[in-house]
């Protein structure tokens, strides 16, 4: 019996061994979620670049909504997503405190998100609109062409949790029978029916957030909303909540968030991701260019990386920045 033991002691050992320990395995891709919005996206390459230039590991990339992507890092069917704007869905709180994903670093201060609207439309058309609370009686100004007696609200595509705020948002300031909720496809969709509207100087009311291509081209006005109240909070990130009441979104932390294996199996890519720091002018000046020439988030990784080498080596140890440095 004692050797029988020790055989399948032996036997368990080497499959625990190759079940945590992917980071002895270089072959093994990383796997990023795909993010859709330019900041995500970017950000997710830059760290591509530098994990495969600067640490030898290969990455691939995996699509999914937000929700989903939170759903598959716990499950570690991905093990990175490259901009988690950590704490904001029950997804990814119910995994956060289950041990399962971690929020790594603070990799873009000052990010900001709320309702917004161009400077000329408070300048021209509504010269007394500050608030959200306001917006009742401007909806003429922004009315829906499906539905005239109502105005348009660009709310985020379905399947983001930004989406699910928003639409709490409008019943919590009573402007749910006064706005059409119009979810955009996709978030390239949203950029474009908001870029068109600037652009022919037409009144557009919208969600948007920071950093983003936008904020980088045109001067936008975020509308007042109360202060941030925890309380409040929770019946709007909450569909199902009946009585949503109103506050300031969670004030903005972006992380990189990792799977509880990938924390445990590569310390090294860890401790690059603690100390991520995206300069939110430079962030928004390099998205709106990557937009403008219709870059791929790729190439745009890489001039980023080109244009600003102080930057990013301060992140890395100087062998590694070498490695990456001598792969651009």
């Amino acid at each position: 019996m004692k050797p029988i033991i020790s055989l399948l002691a032996s036997a368990l050992l080497a499959l625990s061994l190759v079940t945590t320990s992917h980071a002895a395995n270089p072959t093994t891709p990383i796997r990023f979620g795909d993010i859709t919005w330019e900041s995500g996206s970017l950000t997710t390459e830059i760290l591509r670049l530098i994990v495969e230039k600067g640490y030898g590991y290969p990455t691939q990339t995996l699509p999914g909504s937000t929700v989903s992507m939170e759903v598959a890092l716990a499950r570690n069917d991905i093990q990175v997503i490259g901009e988690e704007w950590a704490g904001r869905s029950p997804a990814w709180i119910k995994a956060e405190q289950a041990g399962q994903v971690f929020s790594i670093g603070d990799t873009v201060k000052n990010a900001d998100e709320g309702w917004y609207v161009p400077a000329y439309v408070i300048k021209d058309l509504a010269p007394e609109l500050r608030s959200v609370t306001d917006l009742k009686q401007y909806k003429a100004v922004f009315k829906d062409p499906e539905s005239p007696d109502k105005g348009r609200f660009l709310n985020s595509p379905s399947g983001w949790t930004s989406e699910i705020v928003n639409s709490q948002k409008l019943k919590a300031y009573g402007l749910d029978q006064d706005f059409v909720n119009f979810r955009s496809g996709s978030g390239a969709a949203l950029d474009a029916e908001i870029t068109s509207a600037i652009k022919r100087k037409k009144p557009v009311l919208f969600y948007y957030w920071s950093p983003t291509p936008l904020m980088g081209r045109y001067e936008l006005v975020r509308l007042e909303e109360p202060a941030f109240n925890a309380q409040a909070w929770n019946t709007l990130t909450d569909a199902s909540h009946p009585n949503p009441q109103g506050t300031r979104s969670l004030p903005a932390k972006l992380s990189i968030g990792v799977s509880a294996p990938f924390k445990k199996d590569y310390p090294q890519l860890v401790e690059f991701f603690d100390k991520v720091d995206l300069p939110i002018d430079t962030l928004n000046k390099t998205l709106a260019q990557m937009s403008e020439t219709r870059e791929s988030p790729k190439d745009a990784a890489l001039r980023f990386m080109r244009d600003n080498p102080a930057l990013w080596k301060a992140w890395l140890p100087a062998e590694v920045a070498g490695k990456v440095e001598a792969g651009l």
